[in-house]
C-alpha cells in the first residue's frame, strides 16, 4: 500500500438507474466522494450496464437459499432447534428446499453472465463504484427496514440487494468512507476491482483516504 495509485477510471452505477432503491442523500454523498478521486488522479463517469437486474438479484436469492437454506437444515431438521431459528433463517431453509436443479443452473448461468459485463466494463474502467449501502444506519430496534425512499421491501435483505453485485460477480470490493447526513450518520461507498485485483483496490482506498476532510479513525 505504499505505492501510490497511478489515478484511473472510475465507473459510478448510483442506483443501478432507479432499480435499487436508495434513501434520499446517500448519492449525493457518493458523488461529492467521487469528487474527491480527482484528487488522486482518477476520472469518473456515471453509466448503466445493460442488465436484467431484478432477474440478477433473484439469481442471488436462489444461490444464497441453496447455500445458506441447506446450510441450516440440518438446524431446521431438529425441533428443539428449529424453534430457536429466526423466521428468516427458516424461510431460508423452506425456499431451498422448493429449488430444483434447473432453477439452481439458471441461477449459475446469470451469475456466470453478470461476471462477463463486469470483465467488459473492466475493458475501460479501472474501478467500478458503487453505495454501499441504501439505507443510512437505523434504530437497533428496527428489524429490518421494511421501506426504503418509498419502496417496499419484499425480503428481509432486500434493502442490502447493492452489496450483493461484487460477490456475484467474483470481485474483491473495499468500502471506503463516503461521509455523513445532516443528522451524523455516516455512509461508505465501495469500490469493486477486477477478479484478482485486490491489491489495486486497496492501493486506489489508500490514494482516497488522502483526500478526506478528517483523520481515518477519528
Amino acid at each position: 500500500l505504499q505505492t501510490p495509485a497511478a489515478g484511473g477510471r472510475i465507473a459510478w452505477l448510483g442506483d443501478l438507474g432507479g432499480h435499487l432503491a436508495v434513501e434520499p442523500g446517500i448519492l449525493a454523498l457518493c458523488e461529492a466522494a467521487l469528487g474527491r478521486f480527482a484528487e488522486a488522479s482518477f476520472q469518473t463517469e456515471a453509466l448503466v450496464p445493460d442488465v436484467n437486474f431484478e432477474a440478477l438479484w433473484q439469481a442471488f436469492v436462489t444461490l444464497r437459499q441453496a447455500s445458506s437454506g441447506c446450510a441450516l437444515k440440518a438446524h431446521y431438521d431438529d425441533p428443539m432447534k428449529r424453534s430457536l431459528l429466526k423466521s428468516e433463517a427458516v424461510w431460508e431453509v423452506e425456499q431451498a428446499l422448493q429449488l430444483t436443479a434447473p432453477q439452481i443452473h439458471a441461477a449459475t448461468v446469470r451469475r456466470s453472465s453478470w461476471h462477463r459485463t463486469l470483465l467488459s466494463l473492466f475493458d475501460r474502467f479501472d474501478l467500478i463504484a458503487l453505495p454501499t449501502a441504501q439505507v443510512f444506519p437505523f434504530d437497533v430496534l428496527t428489524h429490518w427496514p421494511t421501506q426504503v425512499a418509498g419502496r417496499a421491501m419484499d425480503s428481509y435483505h432486500r434493502w442490502m440487494q447493492v452489496s450483493a453485485l461484487a460477490t456475484l460477480g467474483g470481485c474483491p470490493a473495499v468500502n471506503v468512507p463516503a461521509g455523513f447526513d445532516g443528522r451524523g450518520r455516516p455512509m461508505g461507498m465501495q469500490l469493486i476491482g477486477r477478479p484478482r485485483g485486490d491489491m489495486a483496490v486497496l492501493r486506489a482506498a489508500a490514494a482516497y483516504e488522502t483526500t478526506l476532510p478528517w483523520l481515518a479513525g477519528a
